[in-house]
Parts: C-alpha cells; sequence; structure tokens
C-alpha cells in the first residue's frame, strides 16, 4: 500500500490538470460574452452607459491564462480534498473541501491575477489585444501593474473557491447516500449550477471591489481595499457594490453547471480509460 501512495497521488494531480483544464476552456469560451457585460457594469461609474460591442475582446489571451490556472486549481484541489479527508473525520468533510478549495485557489492566482488583469482592461475598451496589454502595464506600472488588485482579487476568489466547491461536494455526498447511486452527468450539472449561482451571489460585493481596483490604471482612484468600499459608497450608494450581480449569478450558474458537468465527465472518461488496460492485462 505505501508504494502505491506516490502513483495514487501523481495519477489524481494529471488527472485533475486534464479535467480541470478542459472544464476551464470549455466554461470560458460558453460564457465569456456575458462575464464581458458584467465587467463593464461594475467598472461604469454613476450611470454611464454600457457599450455592447466586442464582447468576445480579449478571449484568445484570456484562454492563455485560463488553461493553465483552471488546470492548475484542479491539480492541486483534488490531491489535497484526498489527503484532507482521509485526516479529517466523515463529519468533518466541509472543512476538508473548504481548505483545499482555498488552497487550490492560491495556487490558480498566480496565473489568474495578471489573466484577470489583461482580460478586464481589454473588455474596458483600454487595449485592443492581450500582448500590448501585457507590455503597456508592464511598462507603466511595473510587474506589480500585472498583479493590481491582487488582495481583493484573493479576498473574492478565495471565499468563493471554498464555498462553491464545499457546497457542491456536500450537496453530491448527501445527494448520492439519499440516491444510493453514482451521480450522472446532468445531476452534476445541475448540482453545480446551484453551487454556482448561490456562492456568486454572496460574493457580488469582493467582486465589484476586485474590478474596480484592476481596471484603474495608473490613475490610482482607489487607494485600497477599505479606501475602495468607502469611495463606492460615498459616492454611488451602498446598492453599487451589488453592481452586476443578475450577469454575474447568470453567468456563474451556468458555468457552474458546465464546468461541474465537464469536469465529473472528463474524469470519469479518464478513469474509464485507465481501467482498460487493468482488463486487458487480467484476460491476457
Amino acid at each position: 500500500m505505501e508504494e502505491e501512495k506516490p502513483f495514487d497521488f501523481l495519477r489524481i494531480l494529471f488527472e485533475g490538470i486534464i479535467a480541470g483544464g478542459t472544464a476551464g476552456v470549455v466554461v470560458e469560451t460558453a460564457l465569456y460574452p456575458i462575464d464581458t457585460i458584467k465587467t463593464r457594469l461594475q467598472a461604469a461609474r454613476g450611470g454611464g452607459k454600457i457599450v455592447l460591442k466586442g464582447l468576445y475582446s480579449g478571449l484568445a489571451g484570456n484562454l492563455a491564462g485560463v488553461l493553465p490556472a483552471s488546470a492548475l486549481f484542479v491539480g492541486v484541489y483534488e490531491p489535497t480534498k484526498q489527503k484532507l479527508l482521509k485526516l479529517f473525520p466523515e463529519n468533518l468533510s466541509a472543512v476538508a473541501h473548504l481548505t483545499a478549495g482555498a488552497i487550490g485557489g492560491i495556487a490558480a492566482s498566480l496565473i489568474r491575477v495578471p489573466t484577470e488583469v489583461v482580460k478586464q482592461r481589454m473588455q474596458t475598451g483600454q487595449f485592443t489585444s492581450a500582448s500590448n496589454a501585457v507590455h503597456v502595464i508592464a511598462s507603466k506600472e511595473g510587474f506589480k501593474g500585472l498583479y493590481a488588485g491582487y488582495g481583493s482579487f484573493l479576498l473574492r476568489d478565495l471565499p468563493f473557491d471554498a464555498i462553491q466547491f464545499c457546497i457542491y461536494e456536500q450537496i453530491r455526498i448527501g445527494y448520492k447516500a439519499a440516491a444510493r447511486r453514482d451521480l450522472n452527468d446532468p445531476e452534476n450539472a445541475i448540482i453545480g449550477a446551484f453551487a454556482g449561482a448561490l456562492t456568486g451571489a454572496i460574493t457580488t460585493p469582493l467582486d465589484v471591489i476586485k474590478t474596480r481596483l484592476m481596471v484603474q490604471g495608473s490613475a490610482n482612484q482607489y487607494k485600497g481595499i477599505f479606501d475602495c468600499v468607502q469611495t463606492i459608497i460615498r459616492e454611488e450608494g451602498p446598492s453599487a457594490l451589488l453592481k452586476g450581480i443578475q450577469p454575474r449569478v447568470l453567468w456563474i450558474g451556468i458555468g457552474g453547471s458546465i464546468f461541474f458537468g465537464v469536469l465529473e465527465s472528463t474524469k470519469r472518461l479518464l478513469a474509464e480509460r485507465r481501467s482498460k488496460p487493468t482488463q486487458q492485462s487480467k484476460h491476457d
């Protein structure tokens, strides 16, 4: 048993990377226009109008970051979850899922944040290409410009990742226990949609803060997270912290459905492919 553990870890890591990368690319491509509208709603100050042109602006450059970020997240989340589930008693499985989601989010943030900065600057019309965005941001704001809003990103994404994956995993555990069978792809997708929509609504104020800090560029309208919150409430009212909640809930709800549906089906296909050589060797 001891000899199999390193192999199992590498297998879980590899399959998580493949499944996570696939799911991330599919959901990002499908829902990018909704994300663009959400970003423009949040970035608009006061009663600014929302432009509905170029809704796929920055998609190619964003996918270049989404693929490794999603792969890294699930690649870290899956083995961490498996390890923690063995350490924690069964009644504390939610803690294992919350912790694994947060750890996966920290790892993925190293890629997610520069990707998000470039994507949102392009979505708000500041740049026309990802390469130009990276060059200008790095030259004008320095390397730290690519990590603008990193603190607010973690403030939003760590709770989001932890809560979404915990809700998803806990509902799956309860559903499987009640149904006494494995879940099918549509059931995984429905649970993923619910987990995504609920988590998206809860974390909308954090998302607004993150968006404002990331798109401000060198103008430095806000000095930090708390100054951003105070300025938004003072100038636009508390309701401004819920800007873009409708497209965000729609986007993440549908996104959760696609992501978890693709994730689970890819993991199943990889498991089936792995079991075939074993079955063949037994026949031989």
